[in-house]
């Protein structure tokens, strides 16, 4: 008999919340008109490839394999929990210790190096700073570092449920 708790469920629960909160991401973009900044992407692009793993865990039926896969969801939401943690940051500088504002995304595509591109996303621009949503008194990238706690937290136990069996 499966028990409720198993970690194909669980990674199942984990790949489902990556991507309601992804749905979530695209609503705010494309509904309510809130612009994503660089560092949001990134953070966008975790959500996405942990919400993968877990998927990908949960179809797999090797018990083997399930702590691999927990390491990986624990190493990439502690990725996305450092970006979420830079965006906070600059969300609490003041407006003239922000870094510069950039051009757009597919304008950096075209004129600067992948390189140069990645490093501006990963340290911000000063759109980062900008608070344009809050709920109970978090803004979005606080609300980002609460999902990838958990998600890190809940592979946690996986990984020790894993050990175990």
């Amino acid at each position: 008999m499966l028990h409720f708790f198993s970690i194909r469920r669980f990674h199942g629960f984990v790949g489902f919340v990556a991507f309601v909160l992804l749905a979530v991401a695209f609503y705010m973009e494309y509904e309510m008109g809130l612009e994503p900044c660089p560092l949001c992407m990134l953070q966008r692009i975790v959500f996405l490839i942990i919400g993968m793993v877990s998927i990908a865990s949960a179809l797999h039926h090797s018990a083997k394999s399930y702590r691999r896969y927990a390491i990986g969801v624990i190493v990439f939401s502690l990725l996305g929990a450092g970006l979420s943690i830079r965006h906070l940051y600059l969300q609490g500088l003041p407006e003239e210790q922000l870094p510069a504002c950039l051009p757009g995304l597919s304008y950096m595509v075209e004129v600067f190096s992948w390189q140069e591109i990645v490093s501006a996303m990963i340290l911000g621009t000063g759109e980062c700073g900008d608070v344009v949503w809050t709920f109970l008194g978090l803004s979005i990238p606080g609300w980002t570092l609460v999902a990838f706690v958990g998600m890190a937290l809940m592979n946690l136990m996986i990984t020790m449920k894993a050990k175990q069996a």
